[in-house]
């Protein structure tokens, strides 16, 4: 048996964010590789009218979990929820399960975080930063912790553009905005905000940043780890390939390019498209879990998880291969043909959005109006605009992350360990990963059933003849409009079709005298 899993094995471990992405990754992860796992404690609040227990039963019963239903129909008798608010004093965790968690717990996986770009900063750090601290507060009074591990991000100090693993002091203590954001009114800290976070894009980087200087500052004689995933996709193996169930990031993009709703994106086509695969973070997470409280290091690591600077992928490969796969396997009732067209130029930009996004969106709400339904197209573009705005930073710049923790602790894995719990993405195959990436947008997020790959064919190709149709028809228009008005244009039209008739028999005849 592999010496991580094995280490699990008889261990109570908390998780927070374990109804996200990461989270469920993290705790199939665990449920199957160590199925001797003692308990894992999840922190869940109300959320969107659910109550704990309501999600938690929706969190089990995700597809993520097939494979260990398979092999444990009870899997989730090892899996306890705590009702917990990490923006509330003392997480407001009930007195009992303090005490539980203080007298169980061994190791503690910190995966909870708002991932929206544009979270208001107040917002931002009360769940980001001092939701950690008063987790660090909860840790730091556990009788049995071995390891304290925080999922942050590669982007946190995206300010720099070469990054070293190590915790940069943030150029305000958190502290002091604490005091700041407590007594200030919303709209004003709305104003400020682009003062307060300096060179960084969002709120959330920002946060992030201030989250890792307060781990360090504040984590005392804990056993800690940082963990910097870039941007986090689709599994590349485990449980199975492709396995995503968010519009979050990247797969929104892929499944608005795959419908048709957008057709052009302004980024660099050169720059590095840096993802991550999300089994590959979850198995670095373990891994460091493991180090760190197996070999206790004197002081606290960070871990990059990227894959820029040792198999890197551009953008433009990413197009490539997208489209490529969802002319093959299109997703049911495309509004468009899937057509991406990526530039760095803003004018270009400017001009498609106007001629491919807007004014399309514009005549089919007309339709809708006229046809007596709500139009909506609009609405939906308005908003991947947004989306695409706040993600235009990371698509148009390329960073280099240094790597020494991360090889130093895949140098420490035995042989078993480096398969069970891979995280070396020099055997990644982009053109295999995006395939199987927009194969799982479309299982696992829209649920379409792949045998519906004939029907979704042959409405794309209705889409094409309706193109087809809609061409001829301005060609005609445009024709009525600017050249049968007019002698001299009649004239240069009569010439330039004389012209390339001419040509043509030219070809024609020397293909003759070859022949």
């Amino acid at each position: 048996m592999s010496s991580i899993a094995a280490y699990y094995n008889g261990k109570s471990i908390l998780v927070t964010g374990a109804t996200g992405f990461m989270g469920k990754v993290l705790v199939e992860k665990l449920l199957r590789s160590s199925p001797d796992v003692k308990t894992i404690y999840i922190l869940v609040r109300p959320k969107a009218g659910q109550s704990m227990q309501e999600r938690v039963v929706d969190m089990v019963k995700c597809k993520v979990f097939d494979r260990v239903r398979e092999e444990w129909p009870d899997f989730q008798e090892k899996i306890k929820p705590i009702n917990a608010e990490l923006t509330q004093p003392n997480l407001a965790i009930a007195p009992e399960d303090v005490q539980e968690l203080l007298s169980e717990v061994n190791v503690v996986f910190h995966c909870a975080a708002t991932v929206r770009f544009d979270e208001p900063l107040k917002h931002a750090l009360l769940l980001n930063v001092m939701g950690t601290q008063q987790l660090l507060v909860l840790a730091r009074q556990m009788q049995k912790l071995e390891a304290f591990i925080h999922l942050s991000t590669a982007y946190a100090n995206c300010n720099r553009r070469y990054i070293e693993e190590v915790v940069y002091p943030p150029p305000v203590e958190p502290k002091k905005l604490f005091d700041l954001v407590e007594w200030m009114d919303e709209s004003l800290i709305k104003e400020i905000t682009p003062k307060l976070i300096r060179d960084w894009p969002n709120t959330y980087t920002f946060t992030k940043a201030l989250t890792e200087y307060l781990v360090q500052q504040e984590k005392g004689n804990l056993n800690a780890a940082i963990i910097r995933p870039s941007i986090v996709g689709a599994s590349w193996q485990e449980p199975f390939p492709g396995w995503v169930d968010n519009f979050n990031g990247t797969s929104g993009l892929l499944i608005a390019a795959g419908k048709g709703i957008i057709r052009t994106i302004k980024c660099d086509t050169g720059a590095v498209a840096d993802i991550i695969p999300v089994d590959v973070a979850i198995n670095l997470t373990l891994a460091a879990g493991w180090y760190t409280a197996v070999h206790r290091p004197k002081s606290l690591l960070v871990y990059h998880c990227t894959t820029g600077g040792i198999n890197p992928f551009c953008w433009g490969e990413m197009e490539y291969y997208a489209m490529s796969t969802y002319k093959r396997n299109p997703l049911e009732k495309a509004f468009r043909i899937p057509s991406a067209n990526m530039t760095s130029s803003y004018l270009m930009y400017q001009y498609w959005t106007a001629v491919s996004h807007k004014a399309p969106a514009f005549l089919y709400d007309l339709y809708l109006r006229l046809t007596g339904r709500k139009p909506r197209m609009m609405k939906i573009f308005n908003r991947l605009h947004k989306s695409m705005t706040l993600f235009e930073y990371f698509t148009s710049r390329t960073w280099e992350w240094s790597s020494e923790n991360t090889n130093m602790l895949m140098n420490q894995l035995s042989p078993k360990d480096k398969k069970v719990f891979c995280f070396d993405v020099r055997q990644l195959h982009w053109s295999e990963y995006i395939e199987n990436f927009c194969l799982g947008t479309k299982k696992y997020v829209l649920n379409e059933d792949m045998a519906g790959i004939p029907a979704a064919k042959q409405h794309l190709r209705k889409l094409r003849n309706i193109q087809y149709a809609l061409n001829t028809t301005l060609l005609v228009i445009i024709w009525r409009i600017f050249i049968a008005r007019s002698q001299m244009a009649q004239n240069i039209w009569y010439f330039v079709v004389n012209l390339c008739y001419k040509f043509l028999n030219y070809f024609r005849a020397s293909s003759t005298l070859g022949h």
